[in-house]
């Protein structure tokens, strides 16, 4: 019994810890309270993100913000067309003893910021993506762990498309969660414009450290799920597949392609956590409906005909929920 209840503090502990991580990063993150309250929710779930949003939308200094909070390392690699996976990986190099050592690249911290990944090829792209589901790297026969925990967030431009890879489905569905950044409202431009042209700037503190973050990603595994959650959402990522039946109709009208099962995985753990940060014990099926848009958005393939009717995957879902 006594583990139970020890479980329950850690619970109420991570809901307070949660509340101090989100009042430091809207120090000098203004708005964007979902996406924010997203990342988090995928760094405790052991997830990657696919950040997709116009430049200047602070996608960086998010990230930055975050590993501050957060007390982890923190690399930015901008992907550009020439860039190689030695470049962010590492390589083997000749040392004053004329002996091979290898140094590694920037992948080796806590959080990735993959600037703009469908500007480099798809060779660097398989490299990061390899290292993602690993968590781990291969260099002249080597390998080599990278740093626990490790968080992928990687942003994509949607307006500029010209010299761009996009990353396949397959791929793709490595990312836990595809979080769109759109822009502030009048009122949180106004503050950001406010804070961002006077003269000091806030200081993040970290909050939580590495030792208490693999502690709550391990209660997040733990936490018990009902029955009729865990069949609510397998049903839903199956619901998305044309061609099964009980397939929705507006599935079988504009989808190609549905999600596979990592989503169903996804969509178990995401509610896990979300409801860990709300302060409950166990999930409930609000909590796989509020974590099910950004799982599926990117698993979801639309038909010609979706595409020519305007339906977007964001619709799609919704009649589905």
């Amino acid at each position: 019994m006594s583990g139970g209840n020890n479980e329950v503090r850690a619970v109420e502990e991570f809901g307070a810890r949660y509340a101090q991580l989100k009042a430091e990063i809207g120090k000098v993150i203004i708005g964007q309270e979902k996406v924010v309250e997203d990342v988090l929710i995928a760094i405790f779930s052991k997830g990657h993100c696919l950040l997709v949003g116009v430049p200047g939308l602070a996608k960086t200094l998010l990230v930055n913000t975050v590993g501050n909070a957060l007390g982890l390392s923190f690399n930015r690699i901008q992907f550009t067309p020439d860039l190689m996976p030695s470049d962010i990986i590492g390589s083997e190099v000749l040392d004053q003893d004329r002996r091979f050592r290898f140094v590694k690249g920037p992948l080796f911290a806590n959080i990735i910021l993959a600037d703009e990944i469908n500007r480099t090829p798809p060779k660097t792209q398989a490299a990061l993506l390899e290292a993602m589901q690993e968590k781990a790297v291969t260099a002249a026969g080597s390998t080599y762990k990278l740093p626990d925990p490790f968080f992928v967030l990687a942003t994509q431009n949607p307006i500029e498309q010209e010299g761009t890879y996009p990353l396949p489905e397959a791929q793709l569905d490595r990312f836990m969660f595809n979080i769109w950044v759109d822009y502030p409202s009048f009122q949180e431009e106004l503050a950001v414009v406010k804070s961002t042209t006077g003269g000091g700037s806030a200081q993040v503190q970290p909050v939580i450290d590495q030792e208490q973050i693999l502690f709550y990603q391990g209660l997040v595994r733990r936490i018990p799920v009902p029955d009729n959650v865990l069949e609510y959402a397998v049903k839903l990522a199956t619901r998305t597949r044309p061609g099964l039946s009980g397939t929705p109709q507006v599935v079988a009208d504009h989808i190609s392609w549905g999600a596979g099962p990592r989503a169903s995985q996804y969509l178990v753990i995401g509610a896990k956590c979300h409801a860990m940060v709300r302060g409950k014990f166990s999930p409930d099926i609000a909590d796989v409906q509020a974590v099910a848009e950004p799982i599926l958005r990117h698993r979801l393939v639309r038909n010609y005909k979706a595409e020519a009717e305007g339906v977007t995957v964001e619709r799609i879902i919704r009649e589905l929920l």
